[in-house]
Order: structure tokens, then sequence, then C-alpha cells
């Protein structure tokens, strides 16, 4: 009789192990889900800009493979800002865990179409003033991220404009009036310009069609330099700009140093490469648990002066020494 429970005993152990050798392996079988990310840009596919490279480069430099142990949804909209709305909204269809706002119209079409899925901006003027968080410190909603204090260095670029025409009495500002945030940026400009004398020409281009007409204002204006506001209309259509304002030798202070690579003649303010390249480790953290409302947005670590010294040269105009001194990179 022993013997015989000893036998069916032992059967028991062995179909028990049987079963968890058969559920272990198909728990272990079981694919591990791979984060999903949405990226959100009024610019294009091709070619892809470098504050797009930077951000994937910082998603590679914290151990994300796309493809892999992570998914990225792309959607671009070309510089059409009106599609932008629609676009969010497949992308919040996806249910992805984090949203990326690569630009202030991006952020402003995310928000509205979820206040649940945390969203992160690699660059914006003015978070608070926009209402995008209640402050730096604290964000308390569903989006943060990273300034580029243009407000501030706005200013700074007029000095420059200053700098490297002395005599300058006259500037142009173009800015694009669909993007809110340019308003503050605006602002210190003019309070710049007030504060060197330099009485200041608005401008304004809500598509590639305005650019001409802006340009021709300028000139009919008698504008002495030309200052562009950030905004992914002009980083699109850069090879436009640069066309027009080399053609009627007008210097120019770009919004983006990619412009400057380009044959645009000065750029000044916070590295947009690096800005994007640390949003990824907002994407990290999130991926990791954080709560948006808990992570502080931050402002720049790394700022860039770039001058194209060809460009220069074709317009006529000898950068003094002091402010090639201080240039980040310059282009002979």
């Amino acid at each position: 009789m022993n013997s015989k429970l000893k036998i069916q005993n032992s059967k028991l152990v062995v179909a028990a192990a049987v079963l968890f050798t058969l559920c272990f392996s198909a728990e272990a079988q079981q694919p591990k889900k791979v984060p999903r990310i949405g990226y959100l840009t009024l610019g294009s596919i091709s070619p892809p800009s470098a504050t797009q490279e930077a951000f994937r480069d910082g998603l590679r430099q914290l151990g994300y493979v796309e493809g892999k142990n992570i998914h990225v949804e792309y959607r671009y909209a070309a510089g059409q800002a009106q599609r932008l709305p629609e676009l969010a909204a497949e992308l919040v269809g996806l249910k992805p865990e984090v949203i990326v706002a690569a630009n202030t119209q991006s952020i402003d079409a995310a928000r509205r179409a979820t206040q649940t899925i945390p969203i992160v901006f690699p660059l914006t003027f003015d978070p608070v003033a926009s209402g995008y968080v209640v402050s730096l410190a604290q964000p308390g909603g569903n989006l943060t991220g990273l300034t580029t204090l243009n407000q501030e260095v706005s200013g700074k670029r007029v000095e420059l404009l200053k700098e490297i025409l002395p005599r300058i009495s006259r500037a142009a500002v173009l800015r694009n009036p669909s993007n809110s945030g340019s308003r503050f940026a605006l602002k210190e400009t003019e309070a710049a310009a007030a504060h060197f004398g330099i009485r200041l020409q608005l401008l304004e281009a809500r598509s590639a069609e305005d650019l001409d007409g802006a340009v021709r204002a300028a000139i009919m204006d008698k504008a002495g330099g030309l200052l562009l506001i950030p905004d992914n209309l002009f980083v699109g259509q850069a090879g436009r700009i640069i066309e027009l304002v080399v053609k009627n030798r007008l210097p120019t202070i770009f919004g983006e140093s990619e412009s400057v690579d380009l044959g645009g003649l000065m750029y000044y303010g916070a590295s947009l490469p690096d800005l994007f390249r640390r949003a990824a480790t907002y994407v990290d953290r999130i991926l990791k648990g954080a709560k948006p409302a808990d992570l502080p947005v931050e402002q720049p670590k790394k700022f860039e002066l770039a001058i194209n010294l060809k460009t220069a040269k074709q317009i006529g105009l000898t950068i003094p020494p002091n402010v090639l001194a201080r240039a980040d990179r310059v282009i002979k």
C-alpha cells in the first residue's frame, strides 16, 4: 500500500513539475511590451532635421533602439500648421506612453488633443506665460520639457546686430504670428531695440508665400538689418530666405544655427540639438514611471554664436574682431 502511494505521489510531483515548466515557458515566451512614443513636428520627413537626429541620438545614448526596445511614431506637418490637430489626434489614438511636441504649434495641437498622455516639449519660449505649465519647478500638468530662453536671448541678438553694424538706426524683425510663443521674443526684441535707439519694423509671414513680400518691405523701409524670431517655417524656408537677404545685401541674424551652415550670416542662441538630445531624458524618466507634473522644466546649458564669413564677404560686411573672438563656430 505504501509502495503504491509513493508511486502515485511520485507521478503527481512529475506532473506538477511538467505543468510548472510549461507555464513558465509560456510566460517566458510572452513578448515584452515595447513602449510607443509619438513625435509631432511642423517639419518635413526629408531631409531629417539636426534636432530630430539629436533626439534620436539622445535615445540611443540611453540604451533605446528604435524598432527593438522602443517604437517611435513620427508625424510631419511639412510646414502646414493646419494639419497638426489631425496629426495630434492620430497620435493620441495610438495611445503612446508619451508624445514629443517639437515646436510651439505642435505643443498647442498636442495639448488640445490630450490632457492625460504625457507631453514633452524640447523647446518653447516661455512655458509659464504660454500656460503650458504652472511653474518651471512644478509643471503641475501633463506637459514638461525645456525652454529656450528666447525672450532673453532676443535682446542679445539686437545687441549683436548693433555690434556688427554700429551705425544702424533701422532694423526689421520677422515673425510667424501663428506661433503663439513668438510674442514673448518680440516683446524683448522691441525693448532691446528701443534701448539701442533702433527703430524696429515688424514683419509677419504665415507661409512661404509671404517671405518675398516681407523682405521687400524691409528693403523699402531701408532696414539696416533683419532679425528672425525662431520658427519652423523659417527653418523649412531657410534656403529661400538666405537667397533673398544675400541678394539684397541685408545682414540677417537667424533663429537657428542650421541656417548659418546653409549660408545665413549669423546665429546666436541656445544649442537646439542639445535641447532635443536632453528631451530624450524626459522620455526615459516618464517611461520609468515619473509624472510630467513633477519633472521641472529645464533651461539651456549650451549657447552658440555662429558666423558665416563667406556670407559676410558676399554682402560687403566686415565682422568686428571682438565679435569673431566670441564665436563658437566660424564658417570661412
